[in-house]
């Protein structure tokens, strides 16, 4: 076992050691060690092009890292083939984008449902488990209502809704709150961070906004593929 393996017992949720991303010659990730948290709520911030959107790709399996390993619950995921990554990535891991993208021909509840569906939930279930999230997060009565009819902030709360709805362990938010004004975009990572502490989810986000970031409990900054800090609230 590597000596830096973290433990699946009382130990991260989620861990990288020694991620390096490459494209071409340029470094997008040059070694990085990061470990998240049980409940952890984590903004990574950084320059345009300093790697933070690559960290959070490789977290998530969306990307293969060329070199270093990944961890989830102390169990090693980085290996796995395509297929389990995207099983994982349905089941073990949610995702809020800037744009939310939400089907734009599904309703409100059909959004949620969705991953739970891909999952192999029944239909019923899967739906009124999403109308149980959409009520928690104040869209009660808006469960039919297709995107184009929802404002920024009630999309963004679907997408969010969706997220949480088959309790991941980790969440990976990419610029949350970039499509939104300031005040709908507090209130949509409030209404994100707590819906998420309260499944017992954690959040990492990627974010431009300085504020945001610094509301955060912890904030790693990001620069030329490396962490160059590591603060906490």
């Amino acid at each position: 076992m590597h000596p830096n393996t973290p433990h699946a017992t009382n130990g991260p949720v989620l861990s990288g050691r020694g991620l390096v991303k490459r494209y071409g010659t340029q470094y997008a990730l040059a070694g990085i060690d990061i470990d998240i948290q049980p409940r952890d709520a984590v903004a990574i911030v950084g320059p345009s092009g300093s790697g933070k959107t690559s960290l959070l790709h490789v977290l998530a399996g969306i990307l293969r890292a060329d070199d270093g390993q990944i961890f989830l619950g102390g169990q090693r995921i980085d290996h796995l083939g395509e297929k389990k990554r995207s099983e994982l990535r349905r089941t073990e891991f949610g995702f809020v984008f800037q744009s939310g993208m939400l089907v734009a021909e599904l309703s409100a509840e059909e959004n949620v449902a969705l991953p739970s569906l891909l999952a192999g939930l029944g239909r019923k279930e899967a739906i009124e488990a999403g109308r149980g999230w959409l009520s928690r997060l104040g869209l009660a009565g808006k469960e039919k209502r297709r995107p184009g009819e929802l404002s920024g902030g009630e999309a963004q709360r679907v997408a969010i809704a969706r997220a949480l709805t088959h309790r991941p362990k980790v969440i990976f938010a990419d610029e949350p709150t970039g499509a939104l004004d300031t005040r709908t975009g507090r209130e949509t990572m409030d209404a994100l961070l707590g819906a998420a502490h309260e499944t017992g989810a954690a959040v990492i986000v990627v974010t431009h906004d300085r504020e945001l970031a610094e509301s955060m409990p912890k904030t790693v900054a990001i620069r030329d593929g490396l962490i160059a800090t590591r603060l906490a609230a």
